[in-house]
């Protein structure tokens, strides 16, 4: 769960969540999988999210307590690692071609 934990540095710092989405997004073009684009996504729409978040558009300031973290990291962990899965293989079948 450390990974999860680490994640937190979401909540003060949103705009990091435009790094991976950029990232998934350059991998999206070079392999043209809808999944890997899916997960740039989702990256792009937390980020917008935690960004809503941090400027009280979506919280009307009693935001201490985030139970939509118990979801949304555990996704957005399960969404990366399908990312990479596919750009991975998506490589190794390029590299055998």
């Amino acid at each position: 769960m450390d990974i999860l934990r680490s994640m937190a540095v979401l909540i003060s710092q949103p705009w990091l969540a435009l790094m991976p989405a950029a990232l998934f997004a350059v991998c999206a073009m070079a392999t043209k999988s809808r999944t890997v684009f899916v997960v740039a996504a989702l990256w792009l729409l937390y980020g917008l999210y935690e960004l809503a978040m941090k400027f009280r558009v979506l919280c009307s300031g009693e935001c201490n307590i985030r139970i939509d973290l118990l979801v949304l990291y555990p996704l957005l962990l399960v969404a990366t690692l399908v990312g990479l899965v596919t750009v991975v293989l998506a490589a190794v079948r390029r590299a055998q071609a």
